[in-house]
This record gives C-alpha cells, sequence and structure tokens, in this order.
C-alpha cells in the first residue's frame, strides 16, 4: 500500500521524501515500480489478443447476418454502425487471416414476361400509342415484384392511359393467371367501362404476354 501510495504521489512530491517519511527504501519502491512494468509488458500480448478475438467474433457475426454475401467493406461500415472502433484494413487484414469471404451469387432475375409459349397472342393494338384521350378508351396492365422478408411479393396492376391512374391491382405470392384478372377484375369494377356499347367499343386493354 505504501509502494501505490508513492506512485500516486510521485508527481507532487519528491519520491525519496516519501520513502523517508513513510520508513521504506527507494530500492525496495523502485523494484516494485520495474517488477509491475515487467508484468505490464507480459499482460500486453494477452490483452492485444483478447481485444483481436473479440473484433474477429464480431465480424463474423456481421458476416453470418448477410448470409456470406459482405466482403470487408460492407463489414466494416455494419461494425462502424454498431460502435466498434476499428479501421477498414484491419478488417480485410482479420477476414483474410480467418478466412472469412464474401460468397457472390449469382443476382436471381424474377421473370414476369415469358413470349416463348403456345398460347394465342393478340395483336398490338396500342402500337406505343401511350398519349390517350378520353376515359376508359386505352388500360394497360404490368405485373412487378418486391423483395420482402418471407420472399417475393408479385404486383400486378392496371393504369388508365388517359388519367395515369392506376384503377386495379392485386398481390400474391405467386405468377398464376388470377394475379393478373384479379387486377382487371378490380378496374371493371372501379370503372365499369361496358355500361354503354359506345365504352365496350372503344376499350383497348392492351399487356405484355405475361406467364
Amino acid at each position: 500500500m505504501r509502494y501505490a501510495f508513492i506512485q500516486q504521489e510521485a508527481a507532487k512530491l519528491p519520491v525519496r521524501t516519501m520513502c523517508r517519511l513513510l520508513d521504506v527504501q527507494p530500492s525496495g519502491y523502485y523494484g516494485w515500480t520495474r517488477r509491475g512494468r515487467e508484468r505490464g509488458r507480459e499482460r500486453g500480448p494477452c490483452q492485444r489478443e483478447a481485444r483481436r478475438l473479440q473484433l474477429v467474433e464480431s465480424i463474423r457475426r456481421v458476416h453470418e447476418r448477410s448470409h456470406g454475401t459482405y466482403g470487408s467493406p460492407r463489414v466494416h461500415r455494419a461494425l462502424k454502425k454498431q460502435g466498434v472502433t476499428c479501421s477498414r484494413k484491419r478488417v480485410e487484414r482479420l477476414m483474410r487471416q480467418e478466412q472469412i469471404r464474401s460468397t457472390r451469387h449469382r443476382r436471381f432475375r424474377v421473370r414476369t414476361t415469358d413470349s416463348n409459349h403456345a398460347h394465342p397472342l393478340a395483336a398490338n393494338l396500342l402500337d406505343r400509342r401511350f398519349a390517350q384521350e378520353g376515359l376508359n378508351r386505352t388500360w394497360v396492365s404490368d405485373i412487378t415484384y418486391v423483395a420482402t422478408e418471407e420472399g417475393w411479393l408479385y404486383v400486378a396492376s392496371v393504369m388508365d392511359l388517359c388519367s395515369r391512374r392506376i384503377i386495379g391491382w392485386s398481390t400474391a405470392d405467386h405468377l398464376r393467371a388470377e394475379l393478373a384478372t384479379k387486377a382487371l377484375s378490380m378496374a371493371i369494377h372501379e370503372r365499369c367501362p361496358t355500361a354503354t356499347a359506345e365504352q365496350q367499343q372503344q376499350l383497348m386493354h392492351h399487356s405484355d404476354r405475361g406467364v
């Protein structure tokens, strides 16, 4: 305890004066501080290794949460958001040492249009004339998709080219025909285009040659 007190107050009082007042030998005090520094040097590598292992574990967790797709730049950004202080080069070096690699997967493309089929095709009456006047004269349909945590969500829509308003839509986890027919049924219910014989003759419904 006396040696620790002397070390604590060494910046304020002479060491030898405190040794005399506390009845200790200066050589004993200096030997104690020297042994402390040696123990610190011995603990240093262990502490550095512990920090390294902790960082490697954090890198592995981020990499696993990305399903193995993250490389060192994205792992480093994720660690930074978590408040982990480290350089990008260190993350890259540790990933290389621990053989933590990014697994690149070929991007999955959802195909919503398939022209290679034996079904009859209607003539293309629209012919890219997208500027239309008058409601319920030209409707166009399309299908898109959205990635969710539960898989792909497919969305079919029907738009009136005059108002550019979506008048019918439907969603599903599949690309079966009812996805498109439900969107069309909603549009018909919304606009009632067959209210008159004149409207029935004028309405054109255009869509891609879908699956």
